[in-house]
Parts: C-alpha cells; structure tokens; sequence
C-alpha cells in the first residue's frame, strides 16, 4: 500500500510545481494508522517495544485495531464523545499510542502531556483544555490525584500499570480492555474536524492550547517523506529520543511513519547516554531517526560506532551549525536534514541530500506544498536577502485550527493570507530560508539586529562548553548587548575572555558578548528549546 505524497527522488523544483494535496472527504488519523493497515496486512509490525537487555514485545497493526476499538468502546461507554478532550500522561509506550488511536476514533481530542510536568504544569493544561479523561502510570498518577479536586471536567482516570483504587476512581487501564468489543464504527470525521489539542512549548509566554484537525498528519507527510529521503524504503525502522507530547515527536515521527507502514520504536530513557543510544539503534536496525538538537550536541564529541546502518537522521528546533552538521556527517555516515517548523504549523521547511545541498546556516527550502515567505511589521513580504518574520499562506493542512479559548491569540498569528511563524529570518535567491531568533529573541543592540544561534554555535565549537545560550540585556546606550550563558564539560577550564575573543575574530565583534557567565544548567523546555526568557529574568 503507497500512500506516500511525494514520489521521488526528482528535481525539487519539480515536486514543487507538480505537488497537489489530495482532495478527501473524510479523514480519521486513527483508522488511518491501525485499521488500513490492518485489512491489508495484520501481522506487520507497527511498534516495537523494549522489553529489557534481549527481549521486546511486537505490537502488529492488527493489535493496534483491535485494542484501539476495544479502548474507544469502553471510552464511549463512559461518555466520550466527539469534541471531548482526552488526555494522556505516559512516555513512549504503546498505551499511548493505543489512546491517541481510540480517541481519534470516539471523534474525542487528544491532549498529550509530558511526564515531565509537575503538578502546576498539568493543571493549567487539564483545566484550560476541560479534559474528561487522563490516561496515566503508576509514576505519574500521584500529580493527577493531588490535583484533581480541582479538575471539575475531569471524569475518569486510567492507570497502566500498578493495582486500580476504586477509592481514588482510578480504572485499570488493561482490565478496563477486557470488557470492550474488538469491533466499532468510528466517528465520520472529516479533515477540519477538531483532532489534536498541543500545548505550545511555553518559551515567549504562558503555554497556548494549538488545535489541529485530523488533515495534520496529512500536513506532515511532505515534510517527513522527503528529510527522510522518501521514505517508505524496504527495512526502514524510525525512532526519536524525543517525547511523543510534543509535536516533534508525534507528528514528526510516530504518527507519518505509522501511516507509511513504518514500524516505530518505543523507547525513551530517563537520561540520554550515548551508549544506550547506540545500543537500541543496532538491536533494533533503526534507520530513521529523529535527534533534537540537544540530543546530538550530547551526542558529538562521543565515540559513535561503525556499524550502526542509519539512513537518515533529520533535526529540527533549534539550528544546528555547520560544526555539528560536519561532525555529524563524519560520525553517522549521512547528511542532517535540518528541518523547520512550529506547534501551529510544523515541516514548512527542510533540507533533502539527494535533491540538492544543504547550506550551512539554512533550515532548507520549502517542502512540497507549502508555501513560504518573509514579511515586515506591516505583513508586507521583503527583498530577498532581507530579515523579516517567517510565515506561511494559509491553508496549509499542518496549519492549527485556532488557539483553544483564545480567539484574539489567534487573529494576532495571522497577516491576510499569511501565518506569521513568530521568527525572524531571511530567504536568499535560490529559496533557502535562514532561521536568526525568535522575535522575541532577536536582540537590538546598536542599530543591529541580533540573533542568538549563530553566537551559541560559536561558543560551542570551543572544547570547554558544553551548552550555550544567548540573551539581550538593557544598556544605556546600545539598548541591548550580548549576554552569553554557558554550562562547561567536565573538568574544563573558563576562560572568559578567550570566548569573547573567539566570537569577535569568528564572527563580528559587534556579534561578541558583553560578558559570559557559568551556569550549573541551562533552561531547557521539555522539547530541550533554550528557555532565554527565565534566563533574562535572572538578571
């Protein structure tokens, strides 16, 4: 079954100019991912699962059909029903990709939620999305039961693992299974219908509820086919380090690679060692990865193995660098295909080795049927080579449906017929985007506008420094200069005016740090984006 959007390998121009989005009527990301597999091929493997250092539990596309309708029956009989929020509090396991599959059918929206989050965080989320039900673990249903007196949309809780407590109206998550038929209809939804409630990341301001219809994983499929260097390709496997709540993991990863009939492996750690890494890449012959940025800044400088086969790595969250890229490509054997996007509207732009090459800086060029371009204050598109915010023309099938409950957040994203990305970048001639800050970030020193990414590549690409990450701050007569927080590899030396030194001769000295400070950690979201904003208010 060919289900892929783009057929490649070809001219990038090309795919562009022929590309055209398939005209459906209805769509259920659910189905999608269990049950049209499963008619055609049960027994293909769908989600791998570590099951300690020699063994691992296969879940087939039948299973996913089956357990899903199973779940989206019981959720029914409670009461679930379209337009009803469902969340689910769990890590890489296939109980939440179970959920997100029995959800989609119920016609329910999906509120993924990151382990990560302590009582604040879970609260302001399951309050502001009205979630009726919270699928959890044992690890983390403490924080739902300590806040739950003040969830009043909060119906049912269901645990995964551990003994249910009627008490506490906690439902065992697998017995409530056994009680659910393997069959049911799932709701016609169609491509607008409301699918997908994520919280943007937080870094400019309190998190925002992003809505996505069901057409989001269609929105994706470009993107994903193409940095994965048109994918399906006979023996793919795709993993991500990265948390399937956020939007890089879930839509960048799990869900197209379902749809594609990609197996996925679910498995994230509770630290991120290089040897782990390793190791699940060549127990399971991973091909197709999906590292953060952070991840491969842990990453380099470590012994990376020979034999580990991967045929694409992609990136995207935060630019890379040409350093990182260049010793990425000695070490893995492949080129980064660095890619760009948002929560509100994800793989608008990317890179694809084998149609054309990558420019160091640049988050690539935009992906078959997206359209892209570089405005100014007044929603007027720029000169070419010229800074403005990045946006795309509306209509985009990855594109958010609107801000949950915050209606005025939602016309402030929009220009005519344009999405302003809320980033600051420029395109050359030949359509390469460069990425500089968030607009946020951007830094005003002297008549200059300042982004942070190339500074903190800089300081990373000395041997001493392990993160990086650059701010503005107040200055009586250049309105801002360059701060730079640094966190140190073990054992290093700082040298403070050797890194200002290293800036002003790499770069520009208008470009180099006023002053830089060593810090025990530096800020990161649960997506490992630099929080700049507590840094600023450490100040």
């Amino acid at each position: 079954m060919d289900r892929r959007l783009v057929k490649g390998p070809a001219r990038w121009a090309d795919m562009r100019a022929g590309f055209a989005w398939p005209a459906i009527e209805r769509f259920n990301i659910g189905t999608a991912i269990s049950d049209d597999w499963a008619e055609v091929d049960p027994e293909r493997p769908a989600i791998l699962q570590p099951r300690g250092s020699d063994r691992e539990k296969v879940f087939s596309y039948g299973d996913l059909s089956r357990m899903s309708n199973k779940l989206a029956n019981v959720l029914s009989a409670d009461g679930v029903r379209e337009g009803d929020r469902v969340a689910v509090l769990l890590g890489q396991c296939p109980e939440t990709v179970l959920t997100h599959i029995a959800a989609y059918k119920t016609g329910a929206i999906m509120v993924p939620l990151f382990t990560l989050f302590g009582e604040d965080g879970l609260n302001y989320r399951l309050r502001d999305s009205g979630a009726k039900v919270v699928v959890t673990d044992s690890e983390n249903l403490q924080k739902i039961l300590n806040i739950r007196a003040e969830l009043p949309a909060l119906e049912q809780v269901f645990c995964i693992d551990g003994e249910a407590d009627a008490i506490q109206g906690v439902r065992d998550f697998w017995a409530a299974l056994t009680s659910g038929r393997t069959v049911y209809e799932a709701a016609p939804t169609k491509p607008d219908t409301p699918a997908l409630l994520v919280y943007t990341s937080g870094t400019t301001g309190p998190p925002k509820g992003a809505l996505h219809g069901h057409r989001v994983l269609l929105g994706h499929l470009p993107g994903f086919e193409t940095h994965h260097e048109f994918a399906p390709q006979t023996g793919d496997v795709a993993w991500t380090p990265a948390d399937w709540a956020w939007m890089g993991g879930l839509a960048d990863i799990l869900l197209p690679s379902l749809y594609l009939g990609i197996p996925v492996v679910a498995y994230r750690a509770a630290k991120f060692e290089a040897g782990d890494v390793y190791d699940l890449i060549r127990r399971f012959k991973i091909r197709n990865i999906f590292f953060p940025p952070t991840a491969l800044k842990l990453l380099h400088g470590e012994a990376v193995p020979q034999n580990l086969n991967i045929r694409t790595i992609a990136s995207g969250g935060e630019p890379l660098g040409a350093e990182l890229l260049e010793w990425a490509r000695a070490a893995f054997g492949v080129t980064i295909n660095e890619f760009y996007g948002s929560t509100e509207c994800n793989l608008v732009l990317g890179n694809c080795a084998s149609c054309f090459d990558p420019k160091p800086g640049s988050t690539g060029q935009a992906t078959p049927g997206k359209e892209v371009a570089i405005l100014d204050d007044a929603g007027g598109q720029v000169p070419t080579g010229k800074m403005g915010e990045i946006a795309v023309r509306r209509g985009d099938p990855a594109m958010f449906l609107e801000y949950w409950n915050k209606p005025e957040k939602t016309a402030k994203r929009f220009a005519g017929e344009w999405m302003r990305m809320g980033d600051e970048g420029y395109m050359d001639a030949d359509g390469y985007v460069f990425f500089a800050a968030r607009t946020d970030d951007v830094i005003a020193s002297a008549g200059y506008r300042i982004g942070p990414a190339e500074i903190e590549e800089c300081l990373l690409g000395d041997p001493a420094v392990k993160l990086a990450a650059v701010v503005g701050i107040p200055d009586a007569q250049k309105g801002e200069v360059v701060k730079a927080f640094v966190t140190l590899k073990g054992g290093a030396y700082f040298d403070e005016a050797a890194l200002i030194e290293r800036v002003q001769t790499r770069l520009s000295p208008h470009l180099a740090p006023r002053s830089i400070e060593v810090v025990p950690e530096i800020p990161l979201t649960a997506t490992g984006k630099i929080m700049r904003r507590q840094l600023k208010e450490r100040i």
